[in-house]
């Protein structure tokens, strides 16, 4: 008589951290999404960006380190701070591109991260599956339509080359994640994110200028709102989510951010809804849906688990 082959215990608990690490993403992305509001916040108050980002990034790094979470091996520390480096550098080179063209289109150029993970993927022998390129396109074409492309005041070329380095840099970060964060826990990689970028930006305020103590409570409502929410939210459900998924999910899942940056908006702002962010967020969310069937996760477990030296 023919016995069944026993039922493995490996397809539930994929399925268990796929769901968990789709979660992880969107809550990363919905998270990171309340940066609008809270920026136009500090606008309205006459918060300077250097001043905003410097105290976040600084109070986060202080709070972390006093809590233990800056405890590692010399190797692992370097590997961090190198993965920290890539990700200050990609935020700077963002607001440099700010400076020359539209926020939307240097938003636009930022979100082409997927792209490049996928490119990374390809330098690293990983083939895409057809679900990863459709994912990838249906995405790219919301963000266009969200967003919208770019016009006649974006004809700065150094402004264009700035927002696509930045975004190369960004998918390089979730890249590596994959690797050089396996073994470390998110908060000791928002840890080190945060330590590099609060160095970089009390630098740049120094330098211009711009670099104030906060002297009002709203002022500190608002660094705390940013400490708490888009930075001990966002960072560290962004590197499990890596972790648990690959960055090329992650990288397509993050592209929600504007979806929910126009969700906010809408709620806390009273801002309008139009038919193109509709029609964007649509496409948006088919291309995220898109890139979690079932045949697009072994290419991504191949994209995860590349030799570092591809990056």
């Amino acid at each position: 008589m023919l016995k069944a082959p026993p039922l493995s215990s490996h397809p539930p608990q994929t399925a268990r951290r796929d769901v968990s690490g789709v979660g992880l993403a969107l809550i990363s992305a919905a998270a990171s999404g309340t940066l609008g509001l809270w920026g136009k916040l500090a606008m309205n108050l006459h918060l300077t960006t250097f001043t905003l980002l410097s105290w976040r990034f600084g109070l986060t790094a202080l709070l972390l380190f006093a809590l233990g979470f800056g405890r590692l091996s010399l190797r692992q520390r370097a590997e961090l701070l190198l993965l920290s480096v890539i990700y200050t550098a990609s935020t700077v080179l963002f607001f440099m591109a700010l400076a020359r063209i539209s926020a939307s289109t240097a938003a636009l150029l930022v979100y082409l991260a997927p792209a490049f993970v996928i490119l990374y993927g390809l330098l690293a022998h990983v083939r895409p599956s057809r679900w990863q390129v459709g994912a990838l396109l249906c995405t790219l074409a919301g963000l266009g339509v969200v967003v919208g492309l770019p016009g006649a005041a974006d004809r700065d070329l150094t402004g264009l080359l700035l927002g696509g380095v930045s975004g190369a840099l960004y998918g390089a970060y979730l890249f590596a994640s994959g690797h050089l964060a396996r073994t470390a826990s998110p908060l000791t990689v928002t840890a080190h994110i945060s330590l590099v970028c609060a160095v970089t930006f009390v630098g740049l305020g120094a330098v211009t200028g711009q670099l104030k103590v906060p002297d009002t409570a709203a002022h500190w409502g608002i660094i705390l709102a940013m400490l708490l929410i888009p930075t001990l939210v966002s960072l560290p459900a962004l590197s499990e989510a890596v972790r648990r998924i690959g960055p090329a999910r992650v990288s397509l899942l993050t592209t929600t951010d504007p979806v929910w940056a126009t969700l906010f908006a809408l709620l806390f702002l009273g801002e309008g809804l139009h038919v193109t962010q509709i029609v964007g967020g649509a496409l948006i969310l088919t291309g995220a849906v898109v890139a979690q069937r079932p045949a697009y996760g072994r290419a991504v477990e191949d994209l995860s688990s590349a030799s570092p030296s591809a990056v």
